[in-house]
């Protein structure tokens, strides 16, 4: 198993950023045999499947599909999007893991905020408490794990919906961050390395990688930075905060949802994702990702409506 291992990868059909998709690509281009777990059959099953990947369809909160997934895996990938059902489907992945005995690796998809939380941190929203608590389940388990510890992601719908699609409208970046500095890291280079821990486990056992752009600046640097990219003025606009929520449960997203994007804008305000590191590059070899790059890589995000 170890000279042909196989990797179990949940979360593939993909959320924000499809970090799980991308991981199942960059392992099958390394020839390494994948078994891809998804929540239903779709197009993007088969997609997953054009890449030589297993895919088999379940749910993380039903013990009986994790287990069925596990078997024969040497090493997996837990990754799940913002979900109500975040702390249920972990906790049932990290007992089946337990139970099943065989794994070399355990990568857990965290965040940044774990880093400067404790048991009686209240300023986060559910889900980031729920990200902690599951560290620790994970740790006291026995697994061979993995944290990784992404900052926001460049594809989160505070930068898709208030960053990205009101540059391609009126040139604004419109979100409610004050002075407060950031340093978004692009979903590519978290799979990048996700999959490079996969690939060669054994040097990553017990380390926790926090992941960051390439700079941490505010939103009027950021702006700036687009805008040269752009060739075209791009502003910052701070908008008031409740404002923002309103805007968030005006788009139907669920409350959930909700609760954790206007708290980390909230937590942006208050400079908790002022947070710099090198261990994009540390991990995959390349440097992490960031505006004008993004930017040259997709194009079709900020090219105003004809």
């Amino acid at each position: 198993m170890v000279d042909n291992p196989l990797i179990l990868v949940t979360g593939a059909a993909g959320s924000v950023g499809a970090v799980g998709h991308r991981v199942v690509k960059n392992l099958r281009r390394r020839d390494l045999r994948v078994r891809a777990l998804v929540h239903r059959e779709d197009e993007r099953a088969d997609a997953l499947r054009s890449t030589g990947a297993q895919v088999v369809v379940g749910d993380l909160a039903r013990a009986e599909d994790v287990v069925r997934a596990l078997e024969n895996c040497d090493r997996m990938y837990f990754g799940m999007g913002v979900s109500s059902q975040y702390l249920e489907a972990a906790l049932v992945t990290a007992a089946a893991a337990r139970a099943q005995g065989q794994l070399r690796m355990f990568v857990n998809m965290s965040q940044m905020t774990v880093s400067q939380m404790d048991v009686t941190s209240t300023a986060e929203s559910t889900q980031q408490r729920e990200h902690w608590l599951i560290e620790q389940v994970l740790d006291w388990s026995g697994l061979p794990v993995t944290h990784i510890r992404p900052t926001v992601f460049m594809e989160n719908p505070m930068f898709s919906l208030f960053c990205f699609a009101t540059i391609a409208q009126d040139d604004t970046i419109r979100l409610p961050f004050g002075t407060g500095r950031t340093s978004p890291v692009a979903a590519g280079d978290v799979a990048d390395a996700v999959a490079a821990v996969l690939a060669d486990p054994a040097p990553h056992v017990g380390h926790v990688y926090e992941l960051t752009g390439p700079v941490s600046q505010d939103m009027s640097a950021m702006a700036q930075e687009f805008g040269s990219v752009l060739g075209r003025p791009v502003s910052y606009i701070d908008t008031p905060y409740d404002q923002f929520v309103d805007e968030l449960r005006r788009r139907g997203l669920p409350d959930h949802v909700v609760d954790h994007l206007s708290t980390m804008a909230r937590l942006h305000a208050q400079n908790r994702y002022d947070r710099l590191t090198h261990d994009v590059e540390k991990i995959t070899g390349h440097p992490a990702t960031g505006v004008r790059a993004y930017v040259e890589d997709n194009p079709e995000l900020f090219r105003p409506a004809t």
